[in-house]
Order: structure tokens, then C-alpha cells, then sequence
């Protein structure tokens, strides 16, 4: 039997967007995302304004010190659970801003990432093929197999998008 509310979670996620300095590049790619060409509302995906409604924050750019107060009470305004996917270089590290005076970093300096979506800027297809992987590491039962594992890590080493759910269940097998 599935539990409902993992059901709901895994069939209709919600997101809401941060954008904590990124040039728009990744924010362009984002947005591309509910467009008619790829269309995540197959997926039950929708963006949502209130991170009271939102299962998903999607976190573009790097942080800087101005933003990242900001970032951290959107966070917690989050309902439980809550799952952070940080798309582009500059929320996985603080790509090319790293090191500068007012920046704190990538986005995981903050708040606690569940999926890296590396790239400068990533592709839709990139962010879609991350977050399906995320949805699918929820649906998975707590139990699974040494196979299904290894599967997901083989999959995950051809697209560079693993999730760190995944990371800890694969390391916490071998």
C-alpha cells in the first residue's frame, strides 16, 4: 500500500523558484521548463508563488550575504518535508563568483541541498531528467534492493545528476 501523501508528493510537486543572483541564464532555463515544448505539468509539476504551498525550492545562482537570509526564512516557511535542488554551477558552488567579498557560496552554504543540477547554464532537459530523478528516489520503498541501487548510480553516472539521497542510500549499502 502507498502511502498518500508520498503518493500526492511524487505525482503533483510543487515548486517555488529563488533566484539569489544568478545573470538569468539559468532563471531563462527554468522558466523553459512549463513552456508547451517541455511541459513539466505532465508530471504534475507546478510553480507556486507561496513557499507555504511549495514542496520544491529551485535555487539559481550563488548566494551572497544579501540574499541569504532571505533564502534561509523562505526555507523554513516550507512545509515538511521539503526537497532543495540547486540548478547551475553558481547554486551547486558559487561558480565563477566563488570567493568574492559578498558571496557565501553555493547554495547548500545555506540551506541543505537534496539535488545538484551542475551546468552553466543547465538545459531544460538536464533539469527535467534531475528532478524526475528526485520524484523517483521518493517513490522508491525505504527497503529496496542492492540491484535497484546500483542501477540508480549507474544511471546517475551518465547524466552527472545524482541526487544526495541517492548518494547516502548507495554509500550506506556498500
Amino acid at each position: 500500500m502507498v502511502n498518500p501523501k508520498t503518493w500526492a508528493r511524487v505525482n503533483s510537486p510543487w515548486f517555488i523558484h529563488f533566484n539569489s543572483g544568478a545573470c538569468n541564464g539559468c532563471d531563462i532555463e527554468i522558466v523553459a521548463l512549463f513552456t508547451p515544448k517541455y511541459d513539466v505539468e505532465r508530471f504534475g509539476i507546478k510553480l507556486e508563488a507561496s513557499p507555504r504551498h511549495a514542496d520544491v525550492l529551485i535555487v539559481s545562482g550563488c548566494v551572497t550575504q544579501q540574499c541569504s537570509e532571505r533564502l534561509l526564512r523562505v526555507y523554513e516557511q516550507m512545509p515538511e518535508p521539503k526537497f532543495v535542488v540547486a540548478v547551475g554551477a553558481c547554486a551547486c558552488s558559487g561558480g565563477i563568483f566563488e570567493g568574492n567579498y559578498n558571496v557565501v557560496g553555493g547554495a547548500d552554504k545555506v540551506v541543505p541541498v537534496t539535488a545538484y543540477i551542475p551546468g552553466c547554464s543547465p538545459r531544460p532537459e538536464a533539469i527535467i531528467d534531475g528532478v524526475v530523478k528526485l520524484l523517483n528516489t521518493l517513490k522508491q520503498p525505504k527497503s529496496s534492493s542492492k540491484e535497484a541501487k546500483a542501477s540508480v548510480a549507474s544511471s546517475c553516472e551518465s547524466t552527472d545528476v545524482m541526487t544526495m539521497m541517492e548518494e547516502k542510500s548507495i554509500a550506506q549499502e556498500e
